[in-house]
Parts: C-alpha cells; sequence; structure tokens
C-alpha cells in the first residue's frame, strides 16, 4: 500500500514520515509533496492507498485537493485523513462534505495518528 503524505511544512511531512516508517512501512512506498499541485501529479502516476492531507498550503490547498482527487474513480474510496491546525466545528463538516475520509486536528502525538491511520492499512 502507498502512501502520499502532503503538507508545506517539511517538518510535519517528516514527522508523519517517521510514523509510518517507525511502523514498518516500507519507505519506498511513502511519497510526499509539499502542496495540492504537486499531490494531484502524484496520484495520477502512482497507486496512493491512503492520503495524509494538510488544509493550508500553497498553490492548491487540501480541501481543493479533495475535491479533484474525489473526481478521479480510481480514489472515490481511497482514505483521506486530513491532519490540520483548522479546528472550527464548520471546518470539520466542510472537509466531510469535500470526502475526506477522517478529521485530525494539529499537534497530534505519534501513536494517536497511527491509530487513525492503522484502520485503513490493507
Amino acid at each position: 500500500m502507498n502512501f502520499l503524505i502532503v503538507d508545506d511544512s517539511a517538518v510535519m511531512r517528516r514527522i508523519h514520515k517517521n510514523i509510518l516508517l517507525e511502523k514498518k512501512i516500507e519507505e519506498s512506498k511513502i511519497f510526499e509533496a509539499e502542496n495540492g499541485e504537486i499531490a494531484v501529479k502524484i496520484a495520477e502516476k502512482e497507486n496512493i492507498g491512503l492520503f495524509l492531507l494538510d488544509w493550508n498550503m500553497p498553490k492548491l490547498d487540501g480541501l481543493k485537493f479533495v475535491q479533484i482527487i474525489r473526481s478521479l474513480e480510481k480514489y472515490e474510496n481511497t482514505p483521506i485523513i486530513m491532519i490540520t491546525s483548522e479546528a472550527a466545528k464548520y471546518n470539520v463538516v466542510e472537509a466531510i462534505s469535500a470526502g475526506v475520509t477522517n478529521y485530525v486536528v494539529k499537534p497530534i502525538k505519534g501513536d494517536i495518528l497511527w491509530e487513525k491511520i492503522s484502520k485503513y492499512i490493507i
């Protein structure tokens, strides 16, 4: 199963990647993008099984990314976990309505994030 970590913060991408690596996910199965535009290109080329996605990013934000990904047949049901600092209830509702599978507010501990991720691992 391939993972795509989409976050404009290199530090956050590294944290999320390290959580996956600690759980014995092969590094070759982990892709990274610093914005939604790059993430869409990766998703079109690769077969991604789980997205870890930030909301606030330049060029193409997380919400617009979700809308684009959900319009692609191969990603209609792929899990998308939004990991963001947007904590207002209306943000959660908007993200879920757009097609996000799960929503996590930053900062998050590694074990809690893994708990969210592990539900979707095949």
